[in-house]
């Protein structure tokens, strides 16, 4: 479709313009965010509740409106869910994503305001079109259909006459129209509820279609690849999909994906443009591709704080705005909102790898971390030693977790890994070396603990049975989509009921 290549050219050429002014002066941006956002709140409920009309410094803000997290905002939440008006931001909430990125029972309805589903969501969605336009102008993505691998959810009435699902449904349910003639497979099979179906289905429809972008979490999505091949008996992805250039990916660290990627999509013409998005809000955009880092939006109607992971957890924890970040510093991401959460504790952690402009990278979650004896691993930490594990010793992982085993009378602690193999190590002792020498190598604190072996013995590693990570996740209901396996717990919940399920 050369005349929608053009169109996207023209409007991308005027948006690259607004975002290099944020990038130039993002202080003066994020502060007339903040502003702007408490004006328009200013007679909601949560508006009135902290006298927002009398809010003049971003000092007023921080010692009137608490850091809080979901339980702190859910009573809000659920009187929007009944219907109420104005509570956490003007006018009536139809949309609230459920979340999907825990393993837990409980879940989570994020309200999607009218504001933040055009402001946000969608304008992170062109703005990857604007990026991935200016890196590479000689594209030809919009030849083919784009194909989307979204939530296992549909659409679902609360009794009010309000909706919830995945994010991926709520943005599929209000795209223009015009967007169905360039995305497959058909609405019906893409918010199809029951996971394994759906798959069997997007195989059967995509096969036929000329796929040139993709765009999901890497791990499902290596599932319906793998599914794809299966189907068709071709040995890689392009033989079905010959004109595949981009996928578009976030939700989890693409780097221990990445080799198989490159064996399922052979070719040095692929590109892979990482995001940053939620149900929260839309973030960050890799806005350079030869960057492994993510530029931060700061003008989609969210408001940034951060704060160092040792002051999580305080009653008045010490907060940072963009303009008084550090590099190389682990921060928790706190957002303001244009979908009517305020100063919320997301629950992920970032660092700045650069601050002109802002690039940050995804560390981890603030309860995703292994610290049971003052070594304060992070998903970054083993990401990065797996990565070294694999390359070294010919290996490929499919999933993991990692959780401590704790000190008892007669041996000292440890960290045990359960590890799904694609293909297995060459030698599961080098790798497990590699794994402890790398983590060594990049966490001083995880050093200090091993050193001859006085807090910590060698790490464990578990072999996990085919299939393991697949069949927990489907007995809690959470196959496909956006759910993600939890990679490091400071506990032994997971893992015992992981360790219990890969004997059966």
């Amino acid at each position: 479709m050369p005349i929608l290549s053009s169109l996207v050219s023209l409007v991308s050429a005027r948006r690259l313009s607004q975002i290099e002014h944020f990038t130039t002066n993002p202080v003066d941006v994020q502060t007339n965010q903040l502003f702007e956002l408490i004006a328009t709140a200013k007679d909601t409920v949560f508006g009135k509740q902290y006298d927002f009309r009398r809010m003049a410094t971003y000092e007023d803000f921080c010692s009137r409106v608490p850091v809080q997290d979901y339980e702190h905002i859910k009573p809000y939440i659920e009187r929007l869910r009944l219907g109420e008006k104005s509570v956490l931001w003007p006018g009536e909430v139809k949309w609230f994503a459920k979340s999907s990125g825990t393993t837990s029972d409980k879940s989570k309805f994020i309200p999607i305001t009218a504001d933040s589903l055009e402001d946000c969501h969608f304008r992170g969605g062109k703005d990857i079109l604007a990026f991935y336009h200016q890196q590479r102008p000689e594209n030809a993505m919009f030849s083919g259909k784009s194909l989307a691998l979204g939530g296992s959810h549909q659409i679902n009435n609360f009794s009010n006459g309000s909706f919830f699902g995945d994010l991926s449904a709520i943005l599929m349910e209000n795209l223009p129209f015009w967007t169905q003639f360039v995305r497959t497979p058909d609405l019906s099979i893409a918010l199809m509820d029951e996971w394994e179906t759906k798959l069997q289905r997007i195989t059967e429809t995509t096969i036929k279609e000329n796929v040139t972008t993709l765009t999901g979490v890497p791990s499902w999505f290596l599932v319906l690849i793998k599914n794809i091949l299966a189907t068709t008996g071709k040995t890689n992805l392009l033989e079905v999909w010959p004109n595949l250039e981009l996928f578009v990916h976030g939700g989890i660290n693409f780097t221990p994906y990445r080799n198989q990627y490159k064996t399922l999509i052979p070719s040095d013409q692929m590109n892979y443009l990482e995001t940053y998005n939620a149900s929260e809000g839309f973030f960050a955009i890799q806005d350079d591709l030869s960057i492994n880092a993510m530029l931060l939006m700061l003008d989609y109607g969210i408001f940034y704080e951060f704060i160092p992971l040792s002051e999580v957890g305080k009653p008045f924890p010490k907060a940072y705005t963009i303009e008084t970040v550090l590099l190389n510093v682990d921060y928790a991401l706190v957002i303001t909102t244009n979908g009517g959460l305020w100063r919320y504790l997301i629950g992920d952690t970032v660092r700045f790898t650069s601050l002109k402009p802002h690039r940050i990278i995804i560390t981890g979650r603030t309860k995703h971390f292994i610290n049971a004896f003052g070594e304060e691993l992070m998903i970054e930490n083993a990401e990065r030693g797996l990565e070294k594990a694999c390359h070294e010793t010919n290996a490929v992982i499919k999933e993991y977790t990692a959780a401590p085993v704790f000190m008892c009378a007669d041996s000292k602690g440890a960290h045990q890994w359960l590890i799904e193999f694609d293909k297995m190590p060459n030698d599961l002792h080098v790798f497990t070396q590699l794994l402890d020498d790398t983590l060594k190598s990049v966490n001083s604190d995880y050093e200090a603990k091993r050193y001859k072996n006085l807090t910590l013995d060698l790490p464990q590693i578990v072999v996990a049975r085919e299939n393991l990570f697949v069949d927990w996740l489907k007995g809690k209901n959470k196959l496909g989509g956006q759910n993600k396996v939890p990679r490091l717990a400071n506990n032994r919940d997971h893992m015992t009921e992981l360790l219990t399920l890969n004997q059966q």
